[in-house]
């Protein structure tokens, strides 16, 4: 299945999305997509309730806004320099174990949804990525029961604003959780979506021009491991997060100077399976 989320912001129906392109409006099920969704097996019965009333669930019109694919989970949590290919573009050495960051939920926005340049800001970068969305509760999970715990996965765009990350001390949060940098979606996909969720192909352009191509067969820390190792040190709940890292291409890494986003570039993104998103960059007023 596809899961989405539509309507204005803040108001959000959830639907499906049919594997002809057409969306569904699934309010008549009772339930949005959120953390108790999941933990009462909500895919599997909202799959069994469509067998007999998708024909009379109506069409959602390809106008309606889409925002992410799920309601607001307890967290999201973040793998930086999880590329060799991006660790070495930002001059970082290959990470030993996984380097952890959490986002701000409030940075979740719809895939199509504005990018709002945060006030005093000077280097607002992309960074597209795999989110995979947890299933069930995760503690101390074995890597070869991880994949259990999957829901399923979704596109993500992990917005950064590098001054703040990198040049006002503390943690990376400050750079990652501005309001709408993290537009997820068009959909989330379930995993029998996916042929094999370790060789896809992920990409960026800024304006027209390709920024990032790259394919997650070259993830340094697979997927499998990487809720093993998260749920080692917190308890993954069903609707988090885990964003899985971005290849290289980002504006921090250009040669021979960086640049980054300003008003009115146009930033395209998608990974095979998981569709595809675009934001418009405006500044903050």
């Amino acid at each position: 299945m596809k899961l989405i989320r539509f309507g204005k912001s803040g108001q959000e129906k959830p639907g499906v999305e049919l594997p002809d392109g057409k969306r569904i409006d699934t309010s008549a099920f009772g339930e949005d997509y959120n953390e108790q969704f999941l933990t009462n097996n909500g895919l599997a019965r909202l799959a069994e309730w469509l067998k007999t009333n998708q024909s009379a669930c109506p069409v959602v019109d390809a106008s309606e806004r889409l925002g992410a694919p799920l309601a607001r989970p307890s967290k999201i949590v973040c793998i930086g320099l999880n590329y060799v290919d991006h660790a070495r573009e930002t001059n970082a050495a290959i990470p030993a174990e996984p380097i952890v960051f959490f986002k701000s939920t409030t940075a979740m926005v719809g895939p199509f949804d504005q990018l709002v340049i945060p006030k005093n800001s000077t280097k607002t970068d992309w960074e597209v990525e795999l989110a995979v969305v947890i299933g069930k509760k995760a503690t101390y999970v074995e890597e070869k029961d991880a994949n259990d715990y999957i829901a399923g996965y979704m596109l993500h765009n992990d917005y950064s604003e590098r001054a703040f990350q990198l040049e006002r001390n503390g943690q990376w949060v400050k750079g990652k959780s501005c309001d709408t940098f993290a537009p997820l979606g068009p959909f989330m996909a379930t995993p029998d979506e996916i042929k094999d969720i370790h060789n896809v192909r992920l990409w960026l352009s800024l304006n027209g021009k390709m920024m990032q191509d790259g394919n997650t067969s070259n993830l340094i820390f697979k997927i499998p491991f990487l809720i093993s190792y998260l749920s080692q040190f917190m308890t993954l709940l069903p609707g988090d997060i885990i964003s899985t890292g971005t290849p290289a291409g980002v504006g921090l890494g250009q040669k021979p100077e960086p640049f980054y986003v300003k008003p009115g570039d146009i930033i395209e993104l998608g990974i095979d399976g998981l569709g595809t998103s675009k934001q418009v960059a405006v500044a903050y007023k």
